[in-house]
């Protein structure tokens, strides 16, 4: 997922141009073929729907660098797992629903001096008390495009990081791709590199809306690339697909989940179109004075995925979650979700990456300037960052494993001394009484209905300071 530019005359152009002369070029809204359906209830809007942490990241500030430094300067945890991240901000292309840091103009030589100052951060950060020595339970490489890096640059880079977090004990090499920057070749390195959980980007098979939505790729590069990812023996296969993007409708939406189903990936990640701040659409939404984004609405998207989730069942898949079927439960794993959900810490190198230790919440420099210039200096490129208190270290748990569809309470109970059904017994009350929670001893369920529409509901579980406020 990435980040957008800007390219639409801004308004005043259109004003001011002459009636003899050519119209300015549509904007993104204006090609859409699909009529909105302007009166459907819970339309879409902009903002970020999407709960990946708790507190909301406005509440992150740089008045609290300090704290991150703190924890690095004390001893190593005997029991926590570490997650090591790595953030790649290069893409051949922007999409236009995508708010994440990348760069899409940058030569081989800018690269392979990002890529070396992520490599210093990461030393700085293994000489630190609190990291020495540690060896990460998975690694995660994110972006922007990893897999726009050539095959040496992967072999360096995984190479110099391996030589400071040792991958021996690692139980997972996460890694986001997209389908046209992917060849045999590329795929063999990764493999070799020790990838174990490839995952494509391909978010639909249709080539017109892979168009209209700015992806780079086209479906018959997905197909090339499931193609030659099976043929290598990824421990794990998972293809991303996106709900309810421009110019989808039911009928290309069932057409794509057939597809999915046809390619028999280990697993498959759904997401429900949203349109977050510093995106393309939201700036041609905003210059338009629209309110309403120019996707389905969350009733629509909620329906797609509840009949993708059906089909996939009657394939042979399991819901794992309110995002993810998997072919078999017992092998298909995701052990940096499950591991980060609770509690595990994560070291984030690289422009505008998150992360998480010892309780501490932190995000590096968002722009790549500043984000080279403090390393460097000789410094932690940290922007922001966040101490968590007991409380918000418990809701944020709980929150994020709800997305799983159960939780139990004597895992809170036992690790941090609170119930959370004595904790929100209101909350608990108005969910069942909807049927999108019911309790089975320790158990906390949530209902299908509950599930594809949880990071709404999670909201209702924030302390009061914490809601209704922009969640970047």
């Amino acid at each position: 997922m990435l980040s957008k530019s800007e390219a639409f005359p801004p308004p005043s152009s259109r004003i001011m141009a002459s009636p003899t002369k050519s119209a300015p070029p549509l904007g993104l809204i204006d090609k859409l073929q699909v009529p909105l359906d302007t009166a459907a209830d819970e339309q879409t809007e902009v903002g970020n729907y999407f709960v990946a942490n708790y507190p909301p990241f406005s509440f992150w500030k740089p008045d609290h660098k300090d704290a991150v430094h703190e924890i690095l300067n004390s001893p190593r945890p005997a029991d926590t797992n570490l997650g090591v991240y790595f953030h790649i901000p290069f893409c051949r292309k922007r999409c236009h629903f995508c708010y994440f840091r990348v760069y899409t103009d940058k030569n081989a030589a800018e690269i392979n001096a990002y890529l070396d100052a992520g490599v210093r951060e990461f030393e700085r950060y293994a000489r630190t008390s609190y990291l020495a020595g540690r060896k990460p339970q998975f690694v995660y490489f994110g972006g922007g495009t990893p897999s726009y890096l050539s095959v040496s640059q992967l072999q360096e880079l995984t190479g110099r990081m391996k030589d400071l977090f040792p991958w021996d004990e690692t139980e997972e090499v996460a890694f986001e791709a997209e389908p046209g920057t992917l060849t045999e070749k590329k795929l063999e390195a990764l493999r070799e590199i020790g990838v174990t959980r490839l995952s494509l980007g391909i978010e639909s098979f249709d080539d017109h809306l892979l168009e209209v939505n700015g992806r780079a790729h086209r479906s018959k590069e997905a197909f090339r690339a499931i193609g030659f990812a099976k043929t290598l023996g990824f421990e794990q296969l998972n293809i991303d697909l996106i709900a309810g993007m421009m110019d989808e409708t039911r009928e290309n939406w069932e057409r794509g989940v057939h597809t999915a189903i046809e390619q028999e990936p280990d697993c498959v990640t759904i997401y429900q179109m949203e349109i977050p701040y510093n995106t393309t659409i939201y700036r041609e939404m905003k210059e338009a004075g629209r309110v309403t984004a120019p996707v389905a609405d969350w009733r629509t998207k909620r329906a797609w995925v509840d009949w993708a989730f059906e089909r996939f069942e009657a394939a042979g898949y399991t819901v794992s979650s309110a995002y993810t079927v998997v072919k078999n439960p017992e092998t298909t794993k995701f052990v940096y979700r499950d591991s980060l959900w609770a509690g595990a810490d994560l070291l984030s190198a690289g422009v505008a990456s998150f992360g998480h230790f010892g309780g501490v919440h932190y995000q590096n420099q968002a722009d790549v300037g500043p984000y080279m210039a403090e390393v460097d200096a000789g410094g932690l490129p940290i922007f922001r960052a966040y101490p968590t208190n007991h409380e918000e270290r418990f809701i944020r748990e709980f929150i994020l494993q709800l997305k799983l569809g159960h939780t139990n309470r004597g895992y809170f109970r036992e690790k941090y001394g609170e119930d959370p059904a004595e904790r929100f017994p209101e909350r608990f009350e108005d969910l069942a009484r909807q049927g999108y929670l019911r309790l089975v001893g320790d158990e906390i369920l949530i209902s299908r209905e509950g599930l594809l529409q949880i990071d709404r509901l999670l909201h209702g579980f924030f302390l009061p300071q914490h809601r209704d406020a922009r969640y970047t």
